[in-house]
């Protein structure tokens, strides 16, 4: 992740003549020191005519030694500062969406037509096995699950908890519900599931290889209903229609979709439905949103940590100086 280097309080280098101002603006800090006592200073005082006055040594710092002192003040004027790498905000999904699954497990999803890597399988194992991949892929979704035959059940409710509603997938299995494809049912249910949630973009993705037989309500009815409460109705027809074995509505599960301002696909094998899944991705995209939280690496103790090793360093030199001064003096009065 690229990383910039920032500063966090820029005006603290506002600070840097302040040593300046300090020796310009405030008086030089004076030091009493004993005298030196001479005999007869009042008889000299009287014949040279000089009066007693105070007087004071001011000590001037050497260049190199001013140098160093405002290198130390610059360095922990930096440290002050606080600079920093700060990487880019993070994205993190957003959940704002409730993703329905309405999937047929009736008696005709058992029939043995669907191709997956190659071999001949179950519609239903064929669609699970996909379905697994798609759950997995949708972080960030509140995802439920509705199965649905003579009648509608819900097997997940509302959850941004994926694992779960993924091991509820593949607990069913086909017949769970009834023989009979009850589509109008399924929609009604999974309107009920909405409606008892607060977040407002809904999805419903209904899968199923047959044609309504039920008798309650119409799935253009349970379609119109879902339109009122903002809901779209993605469509998937498991199976080809043409072929001998298949009852499937794809006029039914078109006007649906149509209705609801979603589209209808058909699936007849598992790597169309994988193709199908990728559409669905681009368009009802995952979102994402950047978090107020940025990633920061401090730097000020780089800064701080020269400014006491030169400290450090300075006592040291001074010290020396001391010592070798003091042996100096002690091998000429020997």
């Amino acid at each position: 992740m690229p990383e910039n280097f920032e500063i966090a309080h820029l005006w603290v280098f506002w600070l840097l003549p302040l040593p300046i101002l300090v020796y310009w603006l405030l008086p030089p800090l004076r030091l009493k020191s004993a005298s030196l006592a001479i005999p007869n200073f009042k008889k000299v005082e009287e014949y040279t005519g000089e009066k007693l006055r105070n007087s004071a040594l001011i000590k001037r710092k050497g260049f190199f030694k001013v140098v160093f002192l405002f290198i130390i003040w610059v360095l922990l004027l930096g440290a002050i500062s606080s600079p920093q790498l700060v990487a880019e905000p993070e994205l993190k999904v957003k959940t704002s969406r409730n993703f329905l699954i309405v999937a047929d497990i009736s008696f005709s999803m058992a029939q043995k037509d669907w191709v997956n890597n190659g071999q001949k399988v179950r519609r239903w194992d064929g669609v699970k096995s996909v379905v697994h991949d798609f759950i997995d892929k949708r972080e960030g979704d509140r995802m439920g699950l509705i199965f649905f035959g003579s009648s509608a059940y819900i097997q997940a409710p509302f959850t941004p908890d994926l694992k779960t509603v993924d091991e509820m997938l593949e607990g069913a299995d086909v017949g769970m519900a009834g023989q009979m494809t009850n589509i109008g049912k399924a929609i009604v249910k999974g309107i009920e599931m909405f409606d008892q949630d607060t977040i407002k973009t809904k999805v419903m993705l209904l899968l199923t290889d047959g044609i309504d037989a039920g008798t309650d309500i119409l799935p253009l009815d349970a379609a119109d209903l879902a339109k009122k409460d903002s809901i779209l109705v993605y469509t998937i027809g498991i199976g080809d229609p043409n072929s001998g074995g298949s009852d499937l509505d794809e006029r039914t599960l078109e006007q649906i979709s149509e209705l609801t301002d979603a589209q209808y696909f058909r699936a007849i094998d598992s790597e169309r439905l994988n193709e199908i899944y990728e559409e669905l991705n681009k368009l009802e995209p995952i979102e994402f949103e950047e978090e107020e939280f940025k990633p920061k690496t401090l730097l000020y103790f780089y800064p701080l940590g020269l400014a006491l090793f030169l400290i450090i360093l300075q006592s040291l030199v001074l010290s020396l100086f001391k010592v070798l001064k003091q042996l100096k003096n002690k091998n000429s009065n020997g």
